[in-house]
């Protein structure tokens, strides 16, 4: 059990079924879906921290849009689709076809409590094709429900300038950017000591350059290729501060998507 699920006033977990089911027949009514991850980052961040951070991220989101909104937020999915991290150990990784048949599984259960909305909210990279094969399928599925998904560190791109110290492939896996939230959040989970990382040096101009700057072309190498360590970025440029900025201006984003879903699902 996470802290924000202990804590959270919309923790779908510490609700009683009488509860959940006010909260799902209310108009416009959302459930939320952290989805996570269960692999390596490096030796100075726990294996959890996907997991950790979408969920609390999607807590804060929720958190703000209450007054709002009738929504719940689940338990996170804690393990994801991460089969390229696997050599490095202290992975846990689903087939594909599993992490699709579970986020439908998670969204079907939920749905029959009556909510007009789903949102999933992903806070790992190699999770976000499945999102968005899920929101089809569960779309599909439930006519009149409105479903959406997103990767919550996309949301950053537009006022990530102004919080980051790091060139570019300083915020990617295990870098400025997880780091500095996690030092903010769990910083009793953090090895500053440890935070031994490298720049993402990828070969191809049009692939990916950070967790902030994308491009159109996907490629798939064992996660060695990139790091000695598992971890790519800066780490070391990571602050609680910084974190605790960036969880603040992510909740408002976040909290602005969950009242448009809201909305279209009214």
């Amino acid at each position: 059990m996470t802290a924000a699920m202990r804590l959270s006033p919309v923790a779908w977990a510490a609700k009683t079924r009488r509860e959940i089911r006010d909260v799902g027949a209310a108009d416009g009514s959302v459930v939320v879906v952290p989805v996570g991850s269960i692999e390596q980052h490096g030796h100075h961040l726990p294996v959890a921290t996907d997991t950790l951070l979408a969920d609390a991220v999607a807590h804060e989101g929720a958190e703000r849009a209450a007054e709002d909104v009738p929504l719940l937020v689940t338990p996170p999915v804690w393990s994801g689709f991460s089969p390229h991290h696997l050599s490095l150990g202290g992975t846990i990784s689903l087939e594909l076809d599993d992490l699709l048949d579970l986020l439908a599984d998670v969204a079907d259960t939920a749905l029959e409590n009556g909510f007009d909305g789903i949102c999933f909210v992903n806070g790992h990279g190699g999770n976000g094709n499945a999102i968005g094969s899920a929101v089809s399928i569960v779309g599909k599925e439930h006519e009149g429900v409105e479903v959406a998904g997103l990767t919550y560190f996309q949301l950053a791109e537009p006022f990530i300038d102004e919080v980051r110290e790091s060139d570019v492939g300083g915020m990617s896996h295990g870098g400025e950017f997880e780091t500095s939230l996690m030092r903010h959040l769990y910083p009793e989970l953090v090895k500053m000591d440890e935070a031994d990382a490298e720049y993402l040096d990828e070969p191809y101009d049009r692939g990916i350059q950070d967790l902030h700057v994308g491009g159109p072309l996907s490629t798939y190498r064992p996660f060695e290729e990139y790091s000695d360590s598992g971890a790519i970025g800066d780490p070391k440029l990571a602050t609680a501060k910084k974190g605790e900025e960036l969880l603040d201006r992510l909740g408002d984003e976040v909290a602005d998507v969950f009242r448009n879903v809201s909305e279209q699902a009214q």
